[in-house]
């Protein structure tokens, strides 16, 4: 993973600060793309509120495709072994990758449930998580409406974002 100092991101030209930052929300660079020319950036949080800011100004379309990009947690991508970098080392720091087979029959019960429910998967800022907490927020959100569920979701992606962008960023 490139680590990168604020200074080097605002002076990138803008196809290299995209590509530098184009994985930060899962498979979605039009983020970064879209975000690139509102530099200079005084902070990481400010890179951070700018990309949110792309993200909230796009189009439900758009955003559903950013929800529907993440992948399930503990799903058949992990069990595979097809997730990106980030994903596994998030979904390994809260142990999922250490399921019992009671654990991943109930996340594997949870996540059909969850996507027939709302279309799309169940999404969780893991940092800080365990599976423990992890299937106490999957029961509760359960119960959310389908419009609760989506901006809880775009909520989570902007915090993994977070997440990944302190990773990324040396300042």
């Amino acid at each position: 993973m490139l680590t990168l100092s604020l200074h080097q991101l605002n002076h990138l030209p803008n196809a290299d600060f995209a590509a530098a930052l184009g994985d930060i929300f899962e498979h979605s660079p039009w983020v970064a793309q879209r975000t690139a020319a509102r530099r200079p950036f005084a902070s990481p949080q400010a890179v951070h509120s700018a990309m949110c800011a792309t993200l909230q100004a796009a189009s439900e379309r758009e955003k559903f495709a950013l929800i529907r990009a993440h992948p399930q947690l503990a799903g058949k991508a992990a069990l595979r072994g097809e997730l990106t970098a980030d994903s596994t080392r998030e979904q390994q720091g809260a142990g999922l990758d250490q399921c019992s087979p009671d654990e991943y029959a109930e996340l594997h019960q949870l996540n059909a449930d969850y996507e027939a429910r709302f279309g799309f998967p169940f999404i969780l800022a893991v940092k800080g998580h365990n599976r423990q907490s992890i299937l106490a927020a999957w029961r509760r959100r359960l119960s959310h409406s389908p419009a609760q569920e989506f901006a809880e979701a775009l909520q989570q992606i902007e915090r993994i974002a977070l997440f990944r962008l302190q990773a990324r960023l040396s300042d």
